[in-house]
Order: C-alpha cells, then structure tokens, then sequence
C-alpha cells in the first residue's frame, strides 16, 4: 500500500466517524435533558423562588396571612415587624396549619405548637419554626424561598421592622 492510499478515507471508516459522532450528540442532548429535568427551579412566584406579596400596608398588625404556594405564613406582629414562617415542623416535618383560636401554629401529627414568633409552645418539636428571607423594597414585601433560616428560637434579628 502506498503512503496516499493509506490517507485516503475509506467508505468504513467514514461511517464508523459518522456513527460515533451522533453517537456522542445522542449521548450529549440525554444527558443535557436529563441535567434540565433534575435540577431545580427557582422562578418568581413558584417555591424555590421570590414571592412579591406586595405592599406592607395590605397586612395589618397581629395578621397571619397564608401563601400556599410558597409553603409559608406572613406573620405580620402587633408591633408591626414581618417574619416569613415555613409552615413545616421542626419535628417531623409535617404542615402546621395555623389555628386563630389559639394564636398558634398546631401541628396536627404529634401536637407541637408554636407562637406567633414561631418558637416552640408545646413538645416534641426542638427548635423554632424556620424562617425564610424577608425583604422590603419599595413599599413591597419580598419572600425568598430558596434561602431557609434555621434558629433555636426567635431573635430581634430575625424580625424585620419597618
């Protein structure tokens, strides 16, 4: 054989570079599909994400305002600071629904009960409920649910004051 007949490409081996490309596109678009599918998403409005609930003026003092699809209660205090409560307990887990009977969060499971501030009222829960990030600007509230505080128990820290 001679030196240009061993450059040329043959009908094999051009389908063999052929095949191995798409090969390698399948592999590379399943695997990019895959990666979109799994990782999270964090849009505006969806958990995970930033919730506008607007004005501060919407909420009075010594409100609890639900917002379902962030999985949290707006607590708004009778001395007017904000606090973004995630309603899963610190025990197990469960939704803690909130009770205005008794001014508390009551876990239905196994009966942890929280105040207002989130703290533990009532065993077995350890800690305070978590809080998540709570902005003003504008006028106009702002909730992160992509950023969980954890705490013991409430803080003047955690409170956010107008």
């Amino acid at each position: 054989m001679t030196q240009e007949q061993e450059k040329t490409l043959n009908r094999r081996d051009a389908l063999k570079v052929l095949w191995t490309a798409a090969g390698a596109l399948a592999v590379g678009e399943l695997a990019f599909v895959g990666y979109k599918f799994l990782s999270p998403r964090k849009t505006d409005g969806e958990f995970g994400g930033i919730f506008n609930l607007g004005q501060i003026t919407d909420y009075p003092n010594g409100s609890v305002t639900p917002i379902e699809a962030g999985r949290f209660y707006l607590v708004r205090l009778e001395d007017g600071g904000l606090l973004a409560l995630y309603r899963k307990c610190t025990h197990l887990g469960c939704a803690v629904p909130y009770e205005p009977t008794l001014g508390q969060f009551v876990c239905p499971c196994h009966g942890s009960a929280f105040d207002l501030d989130g703290d533990v009222q009532n065993a077995p829960a350890p800690r305070a409920l978590d809080l998540f990030e709570l902005t003003i600007q504008d006028g106009n509230i702002l909730v992160n649910t992509g950023k969980v505080i954890e705490r013991q128990q409430t803080s003047p820290a955690n409170i956010v004051n107008i």
